[in-house]
C-alpha cells in the first residue's frame, strides 16, 4: 500500500465511493438508513468535480492510500493553517477532518499509515490536532484512542436537518 499526495480525478471517484461505503458500515445504527444510502457509492462527474474543488483547497493535507493497482483504498484530510477548520479547532492547530479507510480494507494498518504520514505532512509548530467523531460510532473511538487522541469536548452536528453528538478528540503531538 503506498500513501502519497492526491493527484488524479479518478482518485476522486474512488476517494467517495471509499467515503460512502465508510460511511454506510461505520454509522449503521447511528444514522437513519435513508441518510447512509444517500452517501454516494457511484459518484456522478458534477460530485466529483465539487470534491476535487474542496480538496484543492488543501493540497498538502490529502493523502491517499494506493493499492498495487491504484485504486485509493483510504484517504486522510488534514487542515492547518488558512485552509478551513471547525471552530473547535485553534489558530495554531489542525483539524483532522475526515480519515476513511474502505470497509473491506479495515484492520490491515491502512488508516494507521494515513494518520502516521498527515500527522508527518503538519507543520513542526502544529502540535495540537483536533477530530470531531459521532459518538456512538465505536470504530472510529477505537481508532482515535488507540492513536492516542483523547475526548476533550462534545459538540452536535446537523445532518439531513436532525442534530446528532459528537465527540472531541485531542492530540497532543510530542516535538
Amino acid at each position: 500500500m503506498q500513501i502519497r499526495h492526491l493527484d488524479r480525478t479518478d482518485e476522486v471517484r474512488d476517494m467517495i465511493r471509499v467515503h460512502g461505503l465508510a460511511w454506510r458500515e461505520a454509522y449503521d445504527g447511528l444514522l437513519p438508513s435513508e441518510t447512509l444510502q444517500q452517501q454516494s457509492v457511484h459518484p456522478t462527474e458534477d460530485a466529483v468535480r465539487q470534491w476535487q474543488a474542496e480538496l484543492s483547497e488543501n493540497k498538502e493535507g490529502v493523502l491517499v492510500a494506493v493499492d498495487a493497482e491504484g485504486t485509493v483504498r483510504g484517504f486522510i484530510d488534514i487542515r492547518w493553517g488558512k485552509i478551513e477548520t471547525k471552530p473547535f479547532v485553534g489558530e495554531d492547530e489542525a483539524s483532522l477532518k475526515a480519515i476513511y479507510v474502505h470497509p473491506d480494507w479495515w484492520n490491515r494498518s491502512i488508516g494507521t499509515a494515513l494518520l502516521d504520514k498527515g500527522l508527518e505532512v503538519l507543520p513542526k509548530a502544529v502540535d495540537t490536532v483536533r477530530a470531531e467523531m459521532l459518538a456512538g460510532n465505536q470504530i472510529g473511538q477505537r481508532f482515535y484512542e488507540l492513536k492516542g487522541f483523547k475526548r476533550t469536548k462534545t459538540g452536535t452536528c446537523e445532518i439531513d436537518g436532525e442534530s446528532y453528538p459528537t465527540i472531541i478528540y485531542t492530540l497532543q503531538r510530542v516535538s
